[in-house]
């Protein structure tokens, strides 16, 4: 048969684990390798509000005869489990008549053993989008998190960012064009389990769950971090069918970024890091009282991928129009969360400011969002102006900013008909400053003309 020949003992049962795990079966794990390079798959089931254990027998060969089900329903029988227990044995080819009527005796209920051969697996396949041709998982996913707040609408993000700029009513902003890119992500939980001993006993044990959120549009996976990693990872978090999406209704434009690799190889990548993570050098003292040190790390059996979730993360980016310029505002979103990853509507235009502790002012006169060290108020009217747009002139040795030529023209005209007293008051600080220089030359003039 072609199917899955190229595959060895122990890539079939590795391959056989996924399929599980995509079937809905529960706490899916392989049991230690033995001498004959078999290791049976150990899950859970849910029928009927019962929870049931089930042991799989995986058998990568042309046929399956009696013996070997007789052998899986001893092991099913003797299997230590707080309830009922049931086999399974699964194979790339085919049973024997004997095999069949031996199962169909036990029943594939508690205590029965159920049958999978070659053409169940295609079967199976073609459910779950199992290419049998290389033995490997593909992505497939049909779920996204939801990409708007369910009640806000669309734009709700960008108007409350805009809610803390001085001078920039929200009701005031044009309507921002906003796309949304889909980026495939997984989610890995697995469990290390790992004894190890030396002749004076355990030396070291680890019993750990472990969860990856991993960037998956990648030629290597990438460790998602952060607030995407929690947005992610909540189980909570709202989720919806891409076909019922109405993404394109809804966005300027959708982008719908691929998965990088297969279920399989995410699997064997956590599994390696998870090996990495866990190695650790262990100081003990042996039985003649000499002090040892040895290397522990756990083997590839020791840690079992419990499930992997594929789910795409919407990456929303809004482009909002002021004046002259134009402002980014990006964030991963899962219904009324979100992670920010660009926000150009908390930085100044002219110099690094940027961040939420800062405050900014919005320049009408030009669009640009500022930092206190860049904005003013304007002389004639009175509403903020920045210094990149602002014209600018000299008045009783201060500098006045002002919108435009006009207003300067306009201002000239009003500056050369104040009085001497309103000219100072043009420049304060200036003007106090020579009231009290008059003051102390006029009291050493006196002082002068009393000592006489």
């Amino acid at each position: 048969m072609a199917i899955l020949d190229d595959l060895s003992g122990y890539e079939f049962e590795d391959l056989m684990e996924d399929v599980f795990r995509h079937l809905g079966y529960e706490n899916v794990r392989q049991s230690r390798r033995t001498a004959d390079e078999g290791r049976d798959i150990l899950m859970e089931e849910v029928v009927d509000g019962t929870r049931r254990a089930v042991v799989v027998e995986c058998k990568h060969t042309d046929t399956v005869s009696r013996p070997v089900i007789q052998k899986l329903h001893s092991a099913a029988a003797t299997y230590e489990y707080d309830g009922p227990v049931r086999g399974m044995v699964a194979t790339t080819g085919r049973f024997t008549d004997p095999a069949r009527e031996y199962a169909r005796q036990l029943g594939d209920g508690d205590g029965g053993v159920e049958l999978l051969d070659g053409q169940a697996l295609r079967e199976i396949g073609e459910e779950i989008g199992m290419n049998l041709y290389n033995g490997r998982i593909e992505i497939l996913c049909h779920e996204t998190l939801q990409p708007v707040h369910p009640t806000a609408g669309r734009d709700a993000p960008v108007f409350e960012a805009v809610r803390e700029i001085d001078n920039l009513e929200a009701v005031t902003i044009p309507t921002p064009e906003t796309t949304v890119s889909l980026e495939p992500m997984v989610t890995v939980r697995a469990r290390t389990d790992a004894t190890f001993e030396t002749s004076v006993g355990v030396i070291h044990r680890i019993d750990e769950a472990n969860e990856f959120v991993i960037h998956a549009d990648r030629d290597a996976p990438a460790v998602a971090t952060g607030d995407v990693r929690d947005l992610v990872a909540t189980r909570t978090a709202p989720r919806i069918d891409l076909e019922d999406a109405a993404l394109e209704a809804t966005f300027d434009g959708v982008e719908r970024k691929r998965f990088g690799q297969t279920e399989t190889a995410y699997k064997e990548w956590a599994i390696d890091r998870l090996r990495q993570a866990h190695t650790t050098t262990v100081h003990y003292t042996g039985g003649n009282n000499v002090d040892y040190e040895k290397t522990c790390t756990p083997t590839r059996s020791d840690i079992s991928v419990q499930e992997i979730d594929p789910v795409y993360v919407p990456h929303v980016r809004s482009l909002l129009s002021l004046g002259e310029y134009e402002y980014e505002y990006s964030y991963y979103a899962a219904g009324p969360s979100r992670s920010t990853t660009t926000n150009d509507l908390q930085g100044c235009v002219h110099c690094e400011t940027a961040g939420a502790s800062e405050s900014y002012t919005y320049c009408a006169n030009c669009g640009s969002i500022n930092c206190d060290d860049h904005i003013e108020t304007e002389r004639l009217e009175g509403d903020p102006v920045c210094h990149g747009c602002a014209v600018t002139e000299r008045f009783a040795f201060k500098t006045k900013y002002f919108s435009d030529e006009a207003n300067l023209e306009a201002f000239r005209e009003q500056y050369d008909e104040m009085s001497v007293i309103e000219k100072a008051q043009e420049n304060v600080p200036l003007a106090v400053g020579a009231v009290l220089a008059l003051l102390v030359v006029t009291l050493l003039v006196a002082s002068s003309v009393g000592g006489l």
